[in-house]
């Protein structure tokens, strides 16, 4: 199986992304970059240095929704007529924006972000998602766990990875135990696991960092000898990783704990003792990372939780 990497620059701090021609038919484009000028004419350029033309892309398959990924997509689809657009059904980003969500604002009133920076948040939003166009709820094929995107040559299982976002997948070449990960697996920092509703009850929070540990472990079950990721280089020693991933997220779950005082706290309260100087995008990665490990942390019972005022207080175990 031809797998072609494609490196796109992005308007945003994580730089470019990698996206990835599988130059077998049915001729497939896995995630597309955002909608950039910039963008657009560097998938053109590697397409064309693999010999391949946007008419000729069949299949149009997202990792997941978040604008650098899949910005790209509806004109893509649109230039190549017939080509199928294949995202998880957990995934929202496509469709609207995600802090338009009456539930996202319940979310991040929940953990305790005071009105004026929901607005920032949403202000800054306004300017992210220019570079995606939405997709309606007829407009695309869903990724299934377990089933395969068949090729001519060989095939790609889907495994359903979430964490960074509920409905991010991966793609497995059996043959070679090679994978494409999306920002599920980077080589050189932790995913963040973003702040999200639940995709079955939107009523309650999605439990992103468990999730992705169970996420890890999936992935390492298989051995993958090569591990291409969203952004930066490709993975040659996943067992490195997934340790040093591990060890990563421990030590923050210790630093999290320890900034939980016995009076109690919310998840961005915490979130600017851990990052105090963030701002812009970083402060609602900042509340999200709190909130995740926060999350996490309680279900282990290291800390207890209660709601209080409509926000979640958190609070040393010793307290109670």
């Amino acid at each position: 199986m031809r797998i072609v990497p494609i490196s796109l620059p992005t308007p945003f701090y994580i730089g470019p992304v990698n996206v990835y021609l599988i130059a077998e038919d049915p001729i497939t484009l896995i995630d597309t970059g955002p909608k950039t000028k910039e963008a657009n004419e560097a998938l053109r350029e590697g397409l064309r240095k693999a010999r391949i033309r946007v008419s000729d892309i069949r299949r149009i398959v997202l990792t997941h929704a978040h604008e650098d990924h899949c910005g790209l997509a509806r004109s893509l689809r649109d230039e190549a007529k017939d080509s199928q657009v294949l995202v998880h059904s957990w995934e929202s980003g496509h469709r609207v924006g995600r802090l338009e969500y009456e539930e996202h604002r319940a979310l991040l009133t929940r953990a305790g972000v005071p009105s004026s920076g929901i607005e920032s948040m949403r202000k800054m939003y306004e300017g992210v998602r220019q570079y995606a166009d939405s997709f309606e709820t007829d407009e695309y094929s869903e990724l299934r766990d377990e089933e395969e995107l068949e090729f001519s040559n060989g095939a790609l299982r889907i495994l359903h990875t979430p964490g960074h976002t509920p409905g991010s997948c991966s793609f497995l070449r059996e043959a070679d135990r090679t994978v494409i990960a999306g920002d599920c697996v980077l080589k050189r920092i932790t995913p963040n696991p973003i702040l999200s509703p639940d995709p079955v009850d939107p009523s309650k929070r999605f439990a992103s960092l468990a999730e992705y540990l169970v996420s890890l472990a999936r992935l390492r079950s298989f051995a993958p000898t090569l591990v291409h990721g969203g952004h930066g280089e490709p993975v040659h020693d996943f067992e490195e990783l997934f340790n040093r991933y591990f060890r990563a997220i421990r030590e923050r779950q210790t630093e999290v704990i320890r900034l939980v005082p016995k009076t109690g706290s919310t998840a961005w309260e915490v979130a600017q003792q851990m990052f105090p100087g963030a701002d812009d995008v970083h402060r609602f990665l900042a509340v999200s990372e709190a909130v995740a490990h926060l999350d996490l942390a309680h279900s282990e019972g290291k800390i207890a939780l209660e709601l209080g005022d409509g926000r979640e207080i958190y609070r040393s175990i010793s307290a109670s």
